[in-house]
Formats: structure tokens, C-alpha cells, sequence
């Protein structure tokens, strides 16, 4: 019981990690605030981000090979299939801004200036599509500890 507990408690702790990441990319991903530094720290938060979705999937793992339900409940489940679906959509559509932000920092580097503002206007939107997408997935996974759809 302990080890679940830990488990879960890790797990809420990178998905924290990661809504703090993607929301703080959200809000400083904007035409009127784009400066070099926001450039910059964009670049930075977006490594962070990546660094804590990999902790989601690690410790997500974690939990269903370890958890108390084991590795067959999990992967049986529809609801864990959905959860980790959008996961990886999301994953998908953060390869972009990814891009974009190393590229920015590039053209800065290379004294080009900063981006336009119909490229940081697309950039928000993969962003914000991000983190709507990310909303769903809590949803999931009430769902699946509440027993609906379950096998």
C-alpha cells in the first residue's frame, strides 16, 4: 500500500510539473509580450516541460507495472488507452513549438530578431490545443479509478 501511494503521489507530482510547464508557455507565448528574453526563457520552459512529460510516462509505468491493480488490469482497459492516446497526441503537437522555440533562439543567436507575430500566433495556438487536449485526460483518469468502462 505504501509503494502505490508513493507511486500515485510521484505521479501527480510530474503531472503537476507539467500542467505548471505547459501553462507557463501559454501565457508568455504572446505577441505582445515577445521579447528576447521571453524568446529565451520559452526555449527553456519548454525543455522543462519536456523533461516533466517524460516523468508523467515513467512514473504512469511505474504505476502500472508496480500499482496494486498490476500491469494486465491496466493495459486492459479502455479508459488507460484513452489516457495515453491523448498523451501521446499531445506529445505530437508539442514537437512543433519545440522546434520553433530552438529556431527563435537560433535567429536571435544569429541577430535576425525576434519571430513574427504570426508565427508566435500559430505557436499559441499548438500551445493552447495542447493544453485543452491535456484537460481531458484527468477526466480519463477519474474515470477509470471510478470503475466506468472497466473490464
Amino acid at each position: 500500500m505504501t509503494l502505490e501511494a508513493l507511486l500515485a503521489g510521484l505521479h501527480i507530482l510530474a503531472i503537476l510539473g507539467l500542467v505548471v510547464f505547459l501553462s507557463s508557455q501559454a501565457a508568455l507565448c504572446r505577441t505582445e509580450w515577445m521579447n528576447a528574453a521571453v524568446v529565451r526563457r520559452l526555449s527553456r520552459l519548454d525543455m522543462i516541460y519536456g523533461m516533466t512529460a517524460v516523468a508523467v510516462l515513467l512514473t504512469g509505468f511505474a504505476r502500472t507495472w508496480w500499482g496494486i491493480k498490476g500491469l494486465g488490469w491496466y493495459w486492459g482497459q479502455p479508459l488507460l488507452h484513452v489516457k495515453f492516446g491523448l498523451f501521446v497526441v499531445i506529445g505530437l503537437i508539442s514537437i512543433k513549438p519545440t522546434l520553433t522555440y530552438r529556431r527563435w533562439v537560433k535567429a536571435l543567436d544569429g541577430g535576425a530578431g525576434l519571430p513574427s507575430d504570426a508565427e508566435v500566433r500559430a505557436t499559441r495556438r499548438l500551445v493552447m490545443i495542447q493544453a485543452h487536449l491535456l484537460m481531458l485526460i484527468p477526466i480519463a483518469a477519474v474515470m477509470l479509478a471510478r470503475g466506468v468502462l472497466t473490464k
